[in-house]
């Protein structure tokens, strides 16, 4: 049986989320993990952090252009800070 989920499991297409640190992982890292952030965005994130220092709390992603509150909703169960 348990060979049978296993097998279910990888045929579905179903994709599990790595949480990721958005303080210390680059843009591609962050694009590959994060629903809705694609490269650009991801790199806008790694630019930002870099000028203005390490996010406190995941809701700071909105003061980067294009991330919304939406985004970071989706996102807060794969966002690490440390």
């Amino acid at each position: 049986m348990k060979k049978l989920l296993v097998l279910l499991f990888l045929f579905t297409g179903y994709a599990v989320a790595t949480p990721v640190n958005i303080n210390a992982a680059d843009a591609k890292t962050m694009s590959d993990a994060l629903t809705g952030i694609g490269q650009k965005k991801a790199e806008a994130i790694v630019k930002y952090r870099t000028e203005k220092g390490p996010f406190k709390v995941a809701e700071d992603l909105t003061n980067v252009a294009g991330i919304g509150p939406k985004t970071v909703e989706k996102n807060k169960a794969d966002i690490l800070l440390q």
